[in-house]
This record gives C-alpha cells, structure tokens and sequence, in this order.
C-alpha cells in the first residue's frame, strides 16, 4: 500500500522530488560551479570571477583572480559533503541550485569572504553580504575587477570581432590546428562561425581560395 502510494505521489507531484534535493561529496570546478556527487551545479544567486579572469591589485599588477577564487572555494569545501535544493537548469544543462555544506549556505559564505558577488539578475539573497564585503575591502574587493558578467560580455564581443573579416572581400579564415595543421575555411562551412582567428599565433585571412593553397592552408573537410 505504502509503494503505490508513493508511485501516486511521484507521478501527480514529479516537483516533491526535486524538493527533496540532492548531496554527495563536492568537487570544485571554478568559483561558483561544482561538482556534488554526480551532479553539475551551478551555484544560484552568485557569480564568481572566471577562469583566467584578471583582476589589478593596488599597485597595478594584474593577476588571475578568477583561478585564485576557485582555489580558496576548494580549500574551503573540497571533498565536503554538500547538501543541495534544485532552483532550476541553465542553458548549459546544469542543476541551478543553493547548496549548504556544514549547515552553511556556499552561496552567502562565498560572498561574505568576497571570493563571488551577488548575482542580481537572478537573485536579491546574497546582496546585503555583498555590500557588507565591499565597504570591509575583503577578498575581490580589495581589487579592482570586472563584474563576472561584464567580463563575459567583453570576452563574448571581442570573440566576435575576431571572427569577422576587416575586409568584406577576404572572408576566407586560415587557421592553425592544435596538431599545426593549416586549414581554411569558407564562409558557409560547418566551423566557419565559430572559427576565431589569431594573428598572432600565424593564422590569417585570405581573399580567394587560391591564395590560401599557395600559402599552404588546405580547405577544411566540411
């Protein structure tokens, strides 16, 4: 009686479940993405610096914050066992959620030790822990830095502007392979769009097909 009446539950109330949320054992990503059990989540209502991020110190240094956040997340909850709540799933497939380690919520401690911000867009929760961290200096805001965010959509438009010919008439994109193979591809082609090229790692625009064979790019299979 008991197993049909929890079949009945499961069926008529399929949200009961993802209320009862998920845990296991955490493995840090980067700053606000984790690993929980088998789980992808990103961390909801905060942002972190990303990979590779550049933040400027007093004096003027650059230096990569974004890899000096996921590591102090690391030290802090490694290996911990978490206990999560679904919110929701981003466009990248991830369980959106809020997770405790402790009984801690990660979400407000990481923005209390300034390791993330607040993510307004998505959430008002960890705002007031942000402020609390801005006017105390601690963490990221002892720096100076883009906004997770900001930073995205500058990486996102100089992305674009790489891959668009400066001269409309020589559209062909000569790129290099991470095996040093020389191929180009033409507009239309299954990876033109999203082929970015370096010219400082000798990748090159062409204006005809011919011109990129006699310099040694091959035309890209598809």
């Amino acid at each position: 009686m008991l197993r049909i009446s929890l079949l009945i539950v499961l069926t008529m109330f399929p949200a009961a479940v993802i209320a009862q949320g998920f845990g296991g054992p955490v493995r840090v990503v980067d700053g606000d993405t984790l690993d929980v059990g088998a789980t992808r989540v990103r961390l909801h209502g905060i942002d972190a610096p990303e990979l590779g991020q550049r933040c400027t110190n007093a004096d003027g240094v650059a230096w990569d914050c974004g890899t000096w956040a996921a590591d102090q997340v690391r030290r802090r909850i490694g290996g911990r066992m978490a206990r999560c709540d679904t919110v929701d799933t981003d466009r990248y497939g991830r369980t959106v959620a809020t997770c405790a380690v402790a009984g801690q919520d990660v979400g407000r401690m990481l923005v209390t030790e300034g390791l993330a911000l607040a993510y307004r867009k998505y959430s008002m929760a960890y705002d007031l822990d942000e402020k609390r961290a801005v006017i105390a200096g601690i963490g990221l805001h002892a720096h100076r830095f883009d906004r997770p965010a900001d930073h995205r959509r500058a990486v996102r438009e100089d992305r674009a502007t790489q891959t668009a010919a400066p001269d409309p008439d020589c559209a062909i994109k000569g790129n290099i392979s991470r095996s040093g193979k020389r191929i180009h591809h033409l507009p239309g082609q299954a990876d033109y769009a999203r082929t970015v090229i370096r010219p400082g790692q000798g990748e090159r625009w062409f204006c005809s097909e011919a011109e990129a064979r006699a310099a040694g790019w091959r035309r890209a299979r598809r």
